[in-house]
């Protein structure tokens, strides 16, 4: 159509309909809650869009009424998606989680403002596990989900690390008196101020401290820096000293006020492309790779290459190289790593095991039978294990209801023996325990639909 001859209706719902492609950007970026300022904002300026369609005179025209209900139903659309983000049942689990923390540190924080170092070990240990459950919340893959799920990890990460932190140095020591040298005060004054800055921080972080804001502290702290650096202590090397600890103190804190500004960029949320996860990943691949070779057909364990079992070792190394960089999520991501390569090396060694004892034949002293048992047992859950590290479904499917069945029985049967008091029965009984057991953990670790 000629935009010369365009109808001025159909000019005006192009033009609204430009406006919702800007905040349906917004929509999708949004990961707070209702009672938040920026969705009442947004749900403001949807509605208003709303009214402004409503007004359009369509003059009967039937291209016209398309359109505007077109541009209607987008709205429409943006307003429940951006009700349902705020109200998902994995973003109130971060709030609650979030909750936790505010009174947690609502409740110990008080005391830190006189600059006493009253920080226990119980608020955190208190902070650590509201952490770890943070680290279970499901975001579905939902872009929304994770940022809010990042941007609350990130905070009660830092509350935690500095606590931590705390623990281990609970407030700068004194070591000088005031009578060695005049700057002495003055240090010892600022390092005061630094212990209450911190307990601000922690208020702040949880956002249980409306009389303070990053923009303020940063710039309260970077004030005692320079303060620091003008107090003339050459020729002092204690003082010195001192005064360093003071300054690499308030460093540790001053960087945790970026928090705020990097968690609303994609790239900080986003653990898929953290660097980190995709070195884990990469590993998985190739474990996976590895597992494609020991059961693509029946093989015997002696026609395994030699070093299969080193390049599993090899990626245990892999991974323990890898850097968390204190972040819980590509914590428990690489220790999952750990355990399925783990698991494919239990695998090997028990089938190996097996296989020696079948070409050794029937042995010169007979055996314990409850011995003979273990072993019996043993066999079965070998080939469990395989159907194990093959399955891929979830708690939901049959075969996951079978294999754990199955694994039950196993146990069943290993309690069920007897081992009359022989010690090596005894033993390999333990060890069989144990090893249906670490099976059943693993089919759980593979099913309880975890993500980073």
């Amino acid at each position: 159509m000629d935009m010369g001859n365009q109808h001025a209706s159909i000019t005006a719902l192009q033009e609204i309909q430009r406006k919702i492609k800007d905040l349906e950007q917004n929509v999708a970026s949004f990961s707070g809650l209702q009672s938040d300022p920026e969705y009442k904002k947004l749900e403001k300026a949807l509605t208003k869009q709303l009214f402004e369609i409503e007004s359009i005179d369509t003059e009967g025209k039937g291209n016209i009424q398309q359109a505007r209900r077109r541009a209607t139903e987008e709205v429409e659309r943006l307003l429940k998606e951006l009700e349902k983000t705020a109200n998902h049942p994995c973003r109130l689990e971060i709030e609650k989680n979030f909750k936790e923390v505010q009174n947690l540190v609502a409740q110990q924080i008080g005391p830190l403002y006189g600059g006493r170092g009253c920080i226990t070990e119980e608020f955190e240990e208190g902070v650590q596990t509201i952490l770890m459950r943070l680290t279970q919340v499901k975001t579905e893959g939902k872009a929304s989900l994770r940022k809010a799920r990042y941007r609350t990890l990130t905070k009660v990460l830092a509350i935690q690390e500095i606590l931590e932190n705390c623990l281990k140095q609970q407030v700068l020591a004194l070591p000088l008196s005031t009578d060695a040298h005049p700057s002495i005060s003055k240090i010892n004054c600022i390092m005061c101020e630094v212990n209450k800055a911190r307990a601000s921080l922690i208020a702040l972080l949880a956002g249980v401290n409306e009389c303070e804001t990053y923009r303020h502290l940063s710039c309260v702290l970077s004030g005692f820096i320079a303060e620091l650096d003008a107090l003339d202590v050459s020729g002092h090397v204690e003082v010195r000293t001192y005064r360093k600890e003071v300054v690499e103190e308030i460093n540790n804190l001053l960087k945790y006020l970026d928090l705020e500004e990097e968690a609303h960029f994609t790239s900080a949320y986003d653990l898929a492309r953290n660097q980190s996860i995709v070195q884990i990943e990469t590993i998985r691949g190739r474990l996976a790779h590895i597992k494609a070779r020991l059961f693509e057909k029946q093989i015997n364990m002696s026609e395994i290459h030699l070093g299969t079992k080193s390049e599993l070792q090899s990626l245990i190394a892999q991974l323990d190289e890898v850097s968390v960089e204190k972040n819980p999520c590509i914590r428990e991501a690489r220790r999952r790593a750990v355990v399925e390569v783990q698991t494919v090396i239990t695998y090997i060694d028990l089938k190996e095991a097996l296989e020696r004892r079948h070409n050794l034949g029937d042995p010169v002293i007979p055996e314990h039978p409850s011995h003979v048992a273990v072993w019996k047992v043993l066999g079965s859950l070998s080939e469990l294990q395989r159907e194990v590290l093959s399955f891929d479904g979830s708690r939901a499917d049959k075969n996951y209801m079978l294999l754990e069945e199955l694994l039950t029985k196993q146990l069943l049967a290993l309690d069920a023996i007897d081992s009359q008091g022989d010690e090596r029965s005894k033993i390999a009984r333990k060890q069989a325990v144990k090893f249906a057991n670490n099976i059943l953990s693993y089919l759980d670790m593979k099913t309880d639909e975890w993500e980073y």
